[in-house]
């Protein structure tokens, strides 16, 4: 973000494509999700008043077919997957857009966009009678612009039945109404009933709320072609700047494949985050760089679960010494190391700021073994400050609170008064010189995965982390 300026100086406006809802969220739509919240943080943390849109496609083939599938209307299958969606993005703590929009909330803007094409010469009805009307990509020269591609070199467009189209590669604005979909999926429009196209609703929900130029439209890299060409060439055609910056972030695979329904390989969130804390779901998702594909392999989660309990147990345990100097402070007021600043400019160079941010626990548990109380504190909200440009600050409430999963926080809080209770009876033993007994105790906390520090405090204990 080094080089990024804003269409209007401190204000900053973001489109990111949302959920298509027709069945449950995996890990690679939280990918997509993750990487944007940590653009916001960002920009947030820079000064900057971030307008975020996420929309939500309610209406689309997928979604009609299937909760025909189901056996229930459409829109009471897309709802119901449309509220997993936001316990997802909640569970691994992504704030609420400012906006969120459906589509089926703005077809008056669609039909708009589309008349403004038609009239402009970019857009036709076809001559079939279907009610479809098509996108004329030959009338408009600057169409590949955001791919590099030449119009001859693409693949046709197969949103539509080709035979009312002028061009194969033409895209569906409207799509006319067909007898085995269900009325309520129309709406009366000049060219007959019919319902808008994918590339249609994006374009109309991102200049309704934020204008007909913003900064940054952003969404996952299988979006650059052809949605986002699509969206790009509709709206400029149509005589919007439409937006200035595109970010797009790759995805997460399993033997190279990209995770999708249709191949089977698909980590839902609800049952990911049954197995290991929603927090680390976070970490592995925005460690690496978002524009680098996340290679899911056996140990990948326990890997980021040993990494993230490394800047978690530094905290909690800076915090016990510390107290509210460390847990009560706006970190918003909180200098960031300037390694962590320089990359995270540096095209939210996540990896680069991950380094720093585990540099700065290293420094920070020796000045804790060394009892240097100021630079162990200096450490402490140096790291929760960049943690909180994470999303993943140990001590954010989200987390404390049990949005690390369902029944998380209960099992935290139950082992913690678990090992008290071996800790204060071992120091019991220990006040009567019975070291035998406290040896025991010791004993069977190692081997039940607990470390034990005796420090001039108490002991504490922590998860030992695994080689």
């Amino acid at each position: 973000m080094r080089d990024f300026v804003p269409l209007v100086a401190g204000r900053v406006g973001v489109y990111v494509c949302g959920a298509t809802p027709q069945s449950s969220p995996h890990i690679g739509h939280m990918r997509s999700a993750v990487a944007f919240d940590v653009l916001r943080r960002w920009l947030e943390r820079a000064g900057d008043e971030v307008t975020v849109v996420r929309n939500v496609t309610d209406i689309d083939d997928k979604v009609l077919a299937r909760a025909a599938e189901a056996g229930v209307p459409w829109w009471q299958h897309s709802l119901r997957f449309e509220r997993e969606f936001a316990a997802a993005y909640a569970s691994v703590n992504v704030a609420p857009p400012t906006y969120e929009p459906r589509a089926t909330g703005h077809v008056t803007e669609m039909v708009e966009l589309v008349e403004r094409l038609v009239e402009a010469g970019h857009a036709y009805a076809a001559a079939d009678g279907s009610g479809d009307v098509y996108f004329d990509v030959r009338s408009w020269p600057s169409y590949g612009e955001l791919t590099n591609q030449g119009v001859d070199d693409m693949a046709p467009a197969e949103d539509a039945d080709p035979r009312g189209k002028r061009d194969p590669r033409d895209f569906a604005l409207w799509k006319g109404a067909k007898p085995a979909e269900p009325a309520t999926a129309s709406w009366p429009t000049p060219w007959g009933r019919g319902r808008p196209g994918w590339h249609l609703e994006c374009s109309a929900m991102a200049t309704r709320y934020l204008g007909a130029e913003f900064d940054i439209h952003g969404g996952g890299l299988d979006l650059r072609f052809p949605h986002h060409e699509n969206e790009l060439a509709q709206s400029r055609a149509a005589g919007d700047g439409f937006a200035r910056y595109w970010l797009h972030n790759a995805w997460v695979v399993q033997g190279g494949e990209k995770m999708s329904k249709s191949l089977g390989n698909t980590m839902g969130m609800e049952a990911l985050v049954e197995q290991v804390p929603a927090v680390v779901v976070r970490y592995l998702l925005t460690a690496p760089h978002y524009r680098s594909h996340i290679e899911i392999v056996d140990g990948s989660l326990e890997e980021a679960r040993t990494a993230y309990e490394r800047v978690e147990n530094f905290v909690v345990r800076a915090a016990e010494v510390l107290g509210a100097a460390v847990t009560d402070v706006d970190l918003a007021t909180v200098a960031l190391p300037a390694g962590f600043v320089t990359a995270m400019d540096d095209d939210l160079g996540t990896p680069a700021a991950v380094a720093v941010l585990h540099d700065t626990v290293r420094s920070g548990n020796t000045a804790l073994a060394g009892g240097e109380k100021e630079a162990a504190l200096a450490a402490a909200l140096a790291v929760r400050a960049m943690a909180d440009v994470l999303g993943v600050d140990p001590l954010d409430p989200h987390w404390r609170g049990g949005g690390a999963g369902r029944g998380e926080a209960r099992l935290r809080a139950a082992l913690d008064a678990l090992v008290r209770a071996e800790l204060e009876a071992r120091a019991a033993a220990r006040a009567v010189k019975d070291y035998a007994s406290a040896d025991d105790i010791r004993t069977r906390l190692t081997n039940a995965g607990i470390a034990v520090e005796d420090t001039p405090d108490g002991a504490r204990w922590t998860l030992e982390e695994k080689a």
